[in-house]
């Protein structure tokens, strides 16, 4: 009997099926492995057992890295969430300014902000020029430790409008 195997979630289940039926599911926990067949559940301890009781090769893959993205690019030692096109600093409003494509309109502002909303100061990584315009702010930051202090302190003296 030839069977494949289909990833359903990565490094959590599996799908075992031959042909023209599904033969199995397996399903990944804290303690072991389960096998689903035919309404039974067959728990083993590692992938190894069950590899031998189906006869497959069912293989955990590696933790594919994450890039940080908020940390790829930066202009002016402000961090920025793409890749930066006609980066420029405003002088007069002291904000590193970027647009996020060659033909784009929109300015985004570099770094961490606090920015206050009706219902309170809230955090922003990168935010349109537009909203800072529009709002009040404190920023930028260079890191997300440093607009988290602030924040907390500006939360605390905070008292919404009703």
């Amino acid at each position: 009997m030839n069977s494949q195997t289909k990833t359903l979630v990565p490094n959590r289940e599996w799908l075992i099926r031959n042909e023209f039926e599904k033969i199995c599911s397996v399903s990944k926990y804290k303690k072991g492995y389960v096998i689903y067949k035919k309404g039974q559940m067959l728990p083993f301890k590692n992938l190894e057992e069950v590899n031998s009781k189906l006869g497959t090769d069912i293989k955990e893959e590696a933790a594919k890295r994450k890039i940080n993205t908020e940390e790829a690019f930066a202009i002016y030692d402000y961090p920025c969430s793409s890749k930066p096109y006609q980066p420029v600093y405003n002088v007069k409003k002291k904000l590193p300014l970027f647009a996020k494509s060659d033909k784009s309109k929109s300015q985004y502002c570099a770094g961490y902000y606090i920015i206050k909303f009706r219902k309170g100061w809230v955090k922003s990584f990168c935010p349109k020029l537009i909203t800072l315009e529009r709002y009040p702010f404190h920023g930028p930051y260079k890191t997300e430790a440093e607009m988290k202090t602030a924040l907390n302190t500006y939360n605390k003296n905070y008292e919404p409008a009703t």
